[in-house]
C-alpha cells in the first residue's frame, strides 16, 4: 500500500487527507504544516474518525520532512489566500517561495509525484515543476476538475438531473478564462444543448468562471470540499492506475499549437502520472479562447520569472 503527503493543513489540505482516509486505500497520509500541533490535530481528529467510518489509513500530523519520506504523491495545498490590498504580484511572490521550498524539501526524502492545488494555480505549478527539476508528466495542477464539478453542480440543478450523469470538459487557465466545450457535455449521453437553451447555458458558463469568487463572497474564505474532493481524486487515479480521462493543468510543449505554458487539458492519469495529453479538435472560436488563456497564463508566468525567486 502506498504514502501520500498532504502539505498544508488548512481546510483544503485537512479535506484532501480526510477524502483519502475514507477511501481506505492507502497505507498512510501524512499532514505536514508549519504549524506542527495544528496539522497533529487535525490528522488525531481523522485518526479518531476511522472505527466510526470503517477505514484503516493512518493519517500522521507533522511539521518534519522526515516523516514525508517515501512519499509516492505530494498534495500541495500550502499557500496564503489573497487578503485586501494585497496585489496579485505580492500573491505570487509569497505562494512561490512557499510552494518552492516545499517541493526542495519534499525532494531532500522522496521522489514522487506533485499534485499542485496551491494558488495562482496555473504559476504555482510552474514554480513547482522549475524546483524539482522533473518531467512534466509528474508535476501537474488540479484546476479542471473543480472547474467541472461546479459546471456539473449547476448544470444539474438547472436541469433537475443527477450530477453523476454529467459528463464535461473545460479547459484552459483556472478562473475566468477557462475555455468552456459546452461540445464535450453531455447528460447520460445526451448533448447538453438538447436539454437547455443557449442563454441558460451560457450563464452557466459564466457563473462557472467565477465559481470560486462566488463562495468567498457567502463565506469570507475559499472553497474547500470540492477541491479537497478533486485532488483526492486525483491521487486515487494514480495509485489505483485507473487510466482516468482528467482536466489537469500540465505543461504543453507543443500541445494545440502552445509552449511552454501550463494550461488545464485532459489527460490520463495512472501510474507514474500523466500518462497521455489528449488533443481535441477545437473549432476556430474555442482555439481563440484557448490562446487567449494561454496568454493571460504567459503574463503571469513572466511575472513569477521577472521576480527572480529561483
Amino acid at each position: 500500500m502506498s504514502k501520500v503527503t498532504v502539505v498544508g493543513a488548512g481546510n483544503v489540505g485537512a479535506t484532501v487527507a480526510n477524502v483519502l482516509a475514507h477511501k481506505d486505500f492507502l497505507r498512510e497520509v501524512v499532514l505536514l504544516d508549519i504549524r506542527g500541533d495544528f496539522a497533529k490535530g487535525k490528522a488525531l481528529d481523522s485518526w479518531q474518525q476511522a472505527s466510526i467510518d470503517h477505514y484503516s489509513t493512518r493519517l500522521t500530523g507533522t511539521e518534519d520532512y522526515k516523516d514525508t519520506a517515501n512519499s509516492d504523491i505530494v498534495v500541495i495545498t500550502a499557500g496564503i489566500p489573497r487578503k485586501p490590498g494585497m496585489s496579485r504580484d505580492d500573491l505570487i511572490s509569497t505562494n512561490a517561495k512557499i510552494v518552492s521550498s516545499v517541493a526542495s524539501s519534499i525532494m531532500e526524502h522522496s521522489d514522487p509525484i506533485f499534485i499542485v492545488i496551491s494558488n495562482p494555480l496555473d504559476v504555482m505549478t510552474y514554480a513547482a515543476h522549475t524546483t524539482t527539476g522533473l518531467p512534466s508528466n509528474k508535476v501537474f495542477g488540479m484546476a479542471g476538475i473543480l472547474d467541472t464539478a461546479r459546471y456539473r453542480a449547476f448544470l444539474a440543478t438547472e436541469l433537475g438531473v443527477s450530477p453523476k450523469d454529467i459528463q464535461a470538459v473545460l479547459m484552459g487557465g483556472h478562473g475566468d478564462t477557462m475555455v468552456p466545450l459546452p461540445r464535450y457535455t453531455t447528460v447520460a449521453g445526451i448533448p447538453v444543448t438538447e436539454l437547455i437553451g443557449e442563454a441558460e447555458l451560457n450563464a452557466i458558463v459564466e457563473r462557472t468562471k467565477k465559481g470560486g469568487g462566488e463562495l468567498v463572497k457567502l463565506m469570507g474564505t475559499s472553497a474547500w470540499y470540492a477541491p479537497g474532493a478533486a485532488g483526492a481524486q486525483m491521487v486515487e487515479a494514480i495509485i489505483k492506475d485507473e487510466d482516468r480521462i482528467f482536466p489537469c493543468c500540465v505543461k504543453l510543449e507543443g500541445h494545440y499549437g502552445l509552449n511552454d505554458v501550463y494550461l488545464g487539458v485532459p489527460v490520463k492519469l495512472g501510474t507514474g502520472g500523466i500518462k497521455k495529453i489528449y488533443e481535441l479538435e477545437l473549432n476556430k472560436e474555442e482555439l481563440g479562447l484557448l490562446n487567449t488563456s494561454s496568454d493571460h497564463v504567459k503574463a503571469v508566468m513572466k511575472t513569477y520569472d521577472d521576480m527572480k525567486l529561483s
